[in-house]
């Protein structure tokens, strides 16, 4: 997930959003499109991953400068283990060096990291490195950014599922305590605010297995263009049609 290139993550303050259009305060992209960017150009694989890991460092700045408080990034999808070795290899590859390389200015920048999914399935360095940025990192406030590995929304709402059934099998629970927030509470995002918006790129309409719990209320905005030509300028696009939309959660308009 990087390349020997570092990036500057902007330093101005947050702008002011008192009487101007709604700010999401969570984020959560869908990145979608390295391989097909790589196919047209006719490159490997590889080069797309690569060129998508540029893309979230432009991603990351752009958060900061509109300040969102909370960027989740689907990085890499429990289904993404059944790609060809080799692809698999390089994905982790990728992962790793930016956990070496790069977490050290995120934290220096006041990024926070957070990592949901089953981090067991990584060899265990990367699962040490994962942690590692956790920690490093864990008192900075100015975004957090959770990456999600390995992550799968079934597999999450059945560990939740599981973990209710545990309780009340053990007479800690009563069946008629579980609510929705006893069960989000068992979630693997417990403290961390549902999405108000989801992006996804590459121009594909699904949400793919990713946060399904978390994302009954969020605003979907579907945009046609690959994941490493993913920019700024398609950063503002996403957060300006989400402040035209008028959210309420299931209730009836005024």
């Amino acid at each position: 997930m990087a390349s020997p290139a570092h990036s500057q993550i902007a330093t101005a303050p947050r702008p002011e959003t008192s009487g101007a259009a709604p700010v999401a305060a969570h984020v959560a992209i869908i990145m979608d499109g390295n391989g097909r960017w790589a196919t047209a150009r006719g490159l490997p694989r590889l080069a797309g991953h690569r060129a998508g890991v540029e893309a979230v460092r432009r991603t990351i700045r752009s958060a900061v400068e509109h300040g969102v408080g909370w960027l989740t990034l689907y990085a890499f999808s429990s289904e993404n283990w059944r790609r060809p070795a080799g692809e698999v290899l390089d994905l982790t590859g990728l992962l790793r060096h930016f956990l070496r390389s790069e977490i050290r200015e995120l934290h220096e920048q006041g990024v926070r990291i957070r990592v949901i999914g089953d981090r067991t399935r990584f060899d265990a360095d990367i699962q040490a490195d994962l942690a590692g940025a956790e920690r490093l990192t864990a008192a900075n406030a100015r975004l957090t950014v959770v990456v999600a590995l390995s992550y799968g929304a079934r597999a999450e709402i059945v560990a939740a599922a599981r973990a209710v059934a545990a309780e009340v099998a053990a007479g800690r629970m009563d069946a008629a305590e579980i609510t929705e927030e006893s069960f989000a509470a068992r979630l693997s995002t417990p403290d961390i605010p549902d999405p108000d918006l989801i992006i996804r790129t590459s121009g594909e309409q699904r949400l793919s297995n990713f946060l399904l719990w978390q994302a009954a209320y969020a605003e979907l905005v579907f945009l046609d263009v690959l994941w490493p030509d993913f920019g700024a300028a398609h950063f503002a696009e996403a957060l300006a049609e989400y402040a035209r939309r008028e959210r309420r959660f299931g209730a009836r308009p005024g």
